[in-house]
Formats: structure tokens, sequence, C-alpha cells
């Protein structure tokens, strides 16, 4: 019973990895996005991105439109300016050309070259930065993106603030337009509050607040890490936009809770933002040199229906603790799965563990051993009542034979189920009790792996050796191959309990499967799973130990009659025997 239910796991993950492999296709990328704009591709009647997130006009369009002089700046700066604002969690960098953000670095968390994560993508031309503006004027919308704006409550001294920090950017010019943007920090916090209030000839407007792509981080690109995708929290059920999605429906409305994008392990959104607009739109990176993986991102925008508003953006990782000390349905844009109530636990388990370990790798051992020490029972009780089965199969095999030659719907058929549950019921045996312990455990295996999968702790998480970060593959493929070796020991000791030939050769070839399929996987899993595999094999020697050898094993003792009869078949007396 528990080779079918390892077989069942394996055909399950067979069918995952088919499925991903065949019918999941690459990102298409939508008519209109361009990853090295350049003008000599627009055609008439098209638009494209500009420099400020603007839409460019179209060429024929600019010939008909009257030329004008250009406005006189009354308030703003005559020179490029950065704004540096550090908290204890963040760097934040902004520009005074358009009031917009630079640079947004995590200080707890580091890129491959050791610094700061970047969470703002600033290298893509012709990308919007973070808190552009966007209104229907394309003219108005140039015109607040590249101004120089006056810049108040920057931070006298460079160096992390201890109190509160409030920017305020400014533009005005003759033209009628004033632009103000104001960006709250507190010292300790991933959140930036942003209010724009935009007016032009004393005329009230509310402009849409571009992100650009997002998130910016780079890190292992692999298929079996969550990319950038858009993330909606409304009617108290997160909504996930995948950019294969993005083009059939780019535009979404409603009161969101909070509504950006979010990837494996950062998330950028804006908090409720109240009745909007968001819109998305995916951004295709080429791969850099050397490399053939290009980065997948997401932009967008949100354009609230109120803007006299201030709107709370918060820019940092998914940690469970920080996204659920600002609301219990910000931390449900970890992506857990189905297991969420058996993942949480776990994963304070782990932070626990670790609190007294300090090492992640040794904190995954030790929770292990823990959790299959609690289960322990179940395990030993699965294992002695498929010995029990195992036990009684010559029996079984031969009330089946007995009725091999019957059809299905022969009634005669049910006499054999009846001789089965009688022969069950003799000896004691329950089909089922081998299964369902075994199934029980089930759940805290796949929670286990959605917590080291999608834990943002792993992330740069040292073990020892050659493993310098438990979210990234091995380097040597060392761990997956012991996982490999370890499973096809597990299998050859699990009871065989009623498997014919072609069920036993698909339990030799699971191990060789799983192998592979982890091999890319983050190490952190596969170590788990290794532990896992070599406690069971442990176990099993111990059930084994407590209840003896598996029938067959070892050659019975031949009761007295037999040697009787084997020594008259020799030739031999009982008293020449003797004298032997």
């Amino acid at each position: 019973m528990e080779r079918r239910v390892l077989l069942a796991i394996f055909l399950a993950f067979l069918v995952l990895y088919v499925w991903q492999a065949i019918f999941v296709k690459p990102i298409p990328k939508p008519a209109g996005e361009t990853t090295a704009p350049s003008a000599s591709t627009t055609t008439p009647g098209s638009t494209v991105t500009g420099p400020g997130g603007t839409q460019a006009v179209p060429a024929e369009a600019r010939t008909q439109a009257p030329a004008t002089p250009p406005a006189a700046p009354l308030v703003a700066e005559r020179s490029d300016r950065e704004v540096r604002v550090e908290t204890r969690d963040v760097i934040a960098v902004f520009t005074n050309r358009g009031a917009r953000l630079k640079s947004w670095r995590l200080k707890r968390y580091l890129d491959q070259h050791g610094q700061p994560q970047e969470l703002v993508e600033n290298q893509l031309s012709g990308q919007p930065l973070p808190f552009t503006l966007r209104t229907t004027n394309d003219a108005l919308t140039a015109t607040v993106n590249d101004a120089l704006y006056t810049v108040a409550g920057a931070p006298e001294a460079p160096g992390e603030v201890t109190s509160p920090v409030d920017l305020r950017f400014e533009y005005r010019d003759s033209a009628g337009v004033h632009a103000v943007k104001t960006f709250h920090f507190d010292p300790v916090s991933y959140i930036v509050t942003a209010h724009a209030t935009l007016t032009e000839d004393d005329r009230e407007i509310t402009p849409a607040i571009v992100w650009g792509p997002a998130v910016g981080d780079v890190g292992e690109q692999s298929s079996y890490v969550k990319k950038a995708e858009g993330i909606l929290f409304e009617n108290g059920k997160v909504v996930r936009v995948a950019p294969a999605d993005i083009a059939k429906q780019p535009v979404h409305e409603g009161d969101f809770r909070y509504a950006g994008v979010d990837d494996n392990y950062f998330l950028t959104a804006a908090l409720q933002p109240g009745p909007s607009k968001v819109t998305f739109h995916p951004v295709s990176i080429p791969p850099p040199a050397g490399t053939k993986a290009a980065r997948e991102l997401v932009s967008y925008a949100i354009e609230p229906n109120r803007g006299d508003t201030p709107i709370k953006f918060f820019v940092g990782p998914k940690d469970f603790d920080v996204l659920a000390a600002i609301g219990p349905d910000v931390a449900k844009a970890i992506d857990f799965g189905v297991f969420t109530l058996i993942v949480v636990p776990l994963l304070r388990s782990l932070k626990w563990v670790n609190g007294y370990v300090g090492n992640y790798g040794w904190s995954i051992i030790i929770l292990t051993f823990i959790i299959n020490a609690i289960m322990f029972p179940l395990r030993h009780k699965s294992v002695v009542s498929m010995r029990k089965m195992q036990e009684i199969q010559p029996e079984v095999k031969a009330i089946q034979a007995r009725y091999s030659k019957l059809k299905a719907t022969d009634p005669a058929k049910q006499k054999m189920n009846q001789e089965l549950l009688a022969l069950y019921k003799e000896r004691g045996v329950n089909p089922a009790s081998g299964c369902v312990p075994m199934l029980m455990t089930m759940p805290f295996i796949f929670a286990f792996y959605a917590l080291l999968s999608t834990a943002i702790e792993l992330r740069g998480a040292p073990f020892f050796g050659w493993i310098h970060d438990l979210s990234a593959h091995d380097p040597y493929f060392v761990t997956p191959i012991l996982m490999g070796v370890s499973q096809i020991w597990q299998t050859r000791l699990a009871p065989a309990t009623g498997m014919d030939p072609i069920q036993q050769k698909m339990m030799l070839l699971m191990p060789v499967f799983f192998t592979f399929l982890f091999l890319w996987y983050p190490s952190g899993v596969a170590l788990y799973w290794f532990v896992n595999n070599v406690w069971a094999i442990a176990q099993q020697y111990a059930t084994n130990y407590m209840i003896g050898p598996a029938p067959g094993s070892r050659p019975a003792k031949a009761s007295a009659g037999e040697r009787r009869m084997k020594r008259v078949g020799g030739g031999k007396t009982d008293a020449a025997a003797r004298d032997n």
C-alpha cells in the first residue's frame, strides 16, 4: 500500500512536469511592446512609450498640431539633483527630474554581488520610473515628467534617519501647470506614502501613478522560481494576473485592498488605493551577454478615482511577519498554496529553530527530524498494517485466482469479496489502515516543500561548503544525487504489498525521475527531501527490528517432520544422522 501511495505521488509529479513542459508556453509579447525602443519602428497611427512614461503622439498628429512656444518655469530648479533618504530598512534615491523614484534598495537583503537589493529597474531606456504621472493630455504628461522640481524636506545629513521624513517636490510654469508631489517616510518601514496633485489653469486633474517595470530584483533565472506577475486583492481573495493573461485583460477596475506586482520574494503594491483602475503591461528584457534566459517583468499603473487621498506603497520583501504586521490580507500575497494553514506554523517553527541554530540548512534538518518524530506513530502503524497484509498475500492471491475467470459483472464475483473480507476479519487486518496513516502525513510533506520554495528567509542563506544559497540549485548537484540514492534505498526497503511487476518497475524509475527533477530545484528543497528519506530508511529498520523481518526475507526454520523427511530422502536413518 505504501508503494502505491508513493507511485501516486510519482505520477502526480510526472503529470505536473509534462504539463509544464508541453502546455505552458513562453510568455507572448503583446503587440506594441518594445524591448529596445526605436523611433524607426514606429508605424503610423501607433504609439510608443516615451522617456517619461508618456505616450508619444503619432507623427501624423504631430504635424497637424500648431507650434506653441514652451512655457517658462516659475517654480523649478535649474539642474538635475538627487535626493537620498536612508531608513533602517531601505535606501531610496529620488531625482528632481519628474520627482520620481530612481532607486529603492533593501539593506537587509543582498543581491548576487553582496550589495543591497535593488527593486527599481532603472537601466531600461524608454521605460518609466516609479511615480511617473500619466494624464490624458500627452503634452501635459511630458511636461510634468521632464520638469525639474524644487525639493524641500530632504535630510540635511547623510546616513540613516531616526525621525519621519517628508519630501516635497513642486513645479509651476507660465502655462498654468502646477504639480506637487509629497513622499512620507517612517524610519522603520518598507512603506512610502505618496500624494500627487496636478492642476492646469486652476483645473484639478487626477493623474495615474505609473510604477514601471517591476519587480527589479535579479536572481537565478529558473523555471521553478515564480516570475513577476500582477497581483490584486479584491472581495476577500487574491487575484493573480500572469503576463500571458495581460494581453486579454490589461485593465482591472474595482475597490482593491492592494494592487501591484510581485515575484517569488518581493512585492511592490499600492495599499488601500480605494476605487481605482489598475493597468498592467508585460516587459521583456533581453538576456545579458552569455546567458539565455530573458527577464520577464510587469509594469503597472494605478489611477484612483479620487486624487485628494495619499496612497501608501509597499516596496519590500515577502516576509510573512512583515506583511502580517500590515494586515492579514497583505500576508496572503505569499503564495503558500493549498496548505497555508500548515505552512504558516511550519514557517514560524523554522524561524524559531533558526533562532537557536543560526543556520537555515541545519534548521531544516532539525525541523525535519522533529516533524518525523511526531509522525512516527502514524508511520509505524502504517508499516505494521502493511506487514500484516504482506503475510496474507498468498491466501489473498489464491482467492483471487479462483475467481479470475469470472467477469466483473458476474454475481458470483461478489463471493470473492466476501471471502476476502472474511479473511481480513479472521486475521485482524484492515486494508485501509496501511494507507490512511501514510496519507495523513502527506500534507505536512507538501506543506514543507511549499514553505522551502517560497520563504524569503532561505534567499541567500548559506548552509556549508559549496552551498551558499539555499534558494538556488546545488551547483554541484550533490544534494539531489544523494536524495535519489536515498530514495532508491527507501524503495527497496518498503513492503511490496500486492505489487505487480509493472508497478515494481515504475517504483524503481521513480527515484531516477525525482533525481533529474530536483537537479534545478532550490538546494533547500533537495536537502529537506534527502533528510526525510534518511529518516524513513532509519524508521523502516527500526520497525523491522521491533516487529521482525518481513516474510520471505530469511528462510523459515523447517519443522521436525520436514527434517525427518529430508533425512529419509537422503538415505539416512535418524541414527545415522545422529552419528554425523
